[in-house]
């Protein structure tokens, strides 16, 4: 009987994390943050009628995968090279201020904590969960207010792309030094030697998956063996190299995003992501949610955090930019795109959970964040962009 019960589960998770889903997009949210406060009303944390387990992780875990996949298959080079040298000037801004906000943060709230200690690398990790940038609501809010192919705009995105590829590598040398049989030098090494094998094995599969592009394009089989590509990889940079595993589904996304079927095996892996193992790893946050240990106190945590991870990005980013001889409205604007907080922000998260570097109250403050941040960008976007109008 346990084993027919995982589909009343599957069952009750997709439906009700596609019918929170579609409301939440309704009040202008992300749809992700639907599909959590399912996860989080059907968990065990106020209904109980879905428990967490094993084949829920895991595949829960497949979905985090194809989504830094998908992530990664998104990715513009010729973008990226294009606005290179002061995206990846503002991307690393985007990354220490809101790293050092945030560990600052912590250990103000907490109290400071020494190095080495779990509370220090709690507190360093709630920084790491403030560096990410979520590409698609950036992307989204911009094409609506018709910016997306200017300066400002294509400087942001591509500012954002840089900041998840570093606020991954930054995730990878956290969880490393988080390892207690772990040295600096050994999470170095195997975090470089990670990314030579890619880069070389990268390039003969880019040069196989174009060479089998150009004799069936668009037939199944591309996403098929471009699906076995990104398994291996994940595979690979955690067997042989301690690396996390969605680092490895990012850069297979990476090696494949200028083929030139790119666009249909992100749509093909889409359909899988969107129907069953998307809906299943944010339901998973939701699950992880702890509410039992809400209070005024963490309240006021999740408000701070939710303030700094906010202006951290905006001073970080728009300072940089101001550096970078932008104009100071247009500063701003780099700032505010910068600051919206999704998909990567759970998912540093979730491994953060995995890792023992944080406990589930906290996954409260992160989606708090993801909402606020995701309401407001559009908001400051459209006033900031409605100021060039009336100066004009």
């Amino acid at each position: 009987m346990e084993t027919y019960s995982i589909f009343r589960d599957l069952a009750l998770i997709i439906i009700f994390a596609k019918s929170f889903g579609i409301l939440a997009r309704k009040c202008k949210a992300p749809q992700v943050v639907g599909e959590i406060i399912a996860g989080l009303i059907i968990g065990p944390s106020v209904l109980g009628i879905v428990q967490q387990s094993d084949f829920l992780v895991d595949m829960a875990e497949v979905g985090v995968v194809l989504l830094m996949f998908s992530a990664g298959l998104e990715t513009d080079l010729k973008e990226l090279l294009k606005t290179g040298p002061v995206a990846f000037l503002i991307a690393c801004a985007g990354v220490i201020v809101p790293l050092i906000g945030g560990t600052l943060f912590y250990m103000g709230f907490y109290g400071a904590a020494p190095w080495g200690s779990e509370k220090f690398y709690t507190a360093v990790f709630m920084g790491v969960i403030m560096t990410a940038t979520s590409v698609s609501i950036t992307v989204q809010s911009l094409k609506e207010l018709g910016k997306l192919k200017g300066k400002v705009g294509t400087t942001i995105l591509s500012a954002a792309i840089i900041d998840d590829v570093i606020g991954i590598i930054v995730l990878t040398f956290v969880i490393g030094f988080k390892n207690p049989g772990s040295s600096p030098s050994g999470v170095i090494v195997s975090t470089l030697l990670f990314f030579i094998a890619a880069f070389i094995v990268g390039i003969v599969a880019f040069r196989i998956f174009k060479k089998l592009d150009e004799l069936y394009p668009h037939t199944q089989r591309i996403p098929i063996l471009s699906l076995a590509l990104c398994f291996f990889f994940s595979y690979a940079a955690e067997y042989f190299f301690g690396i996390a595993d969605i680092t490895g589904a990012y850069v297979a996304g990476i090696v494949l995003c200028s083929i030139q079927d790119s666009s249909y095996i992100d749509r093909k892996m889409d359909v899988s992501s969107y129907m069953i193992f998307g809906p299943i790893f944010f339901a998973s946050i939701g699950f992880k949610t702890s509410i039992e240990h809400l209070n005024g106190s963490l309240l006021l945590f999740s408000a701070g955090f939710v303030a700094v991870a906010l202006l951290a990005k905006i001073i970080g980013c728009g300072l940089m930019a101001k550096i970078c001889r932008f104009h100071f409205l247009d500063s701003v604007k780099i700032g505010v795109g910068m600051m919206t907080r999704g998909e990567v922000a759970l998912i540093v998260a979730q491994r953060g959970l995995a890792a023992g570097m944080l406990t589930p109250e906290y996954f409260t403050s992160v989606i708090l964040l993801i909402i606020v941040s995701s309401i407001m960008t559009p908001i400051l976007l459209k006033v900031l962009y409605a100021r060039d109008k009336a100066a004009a």
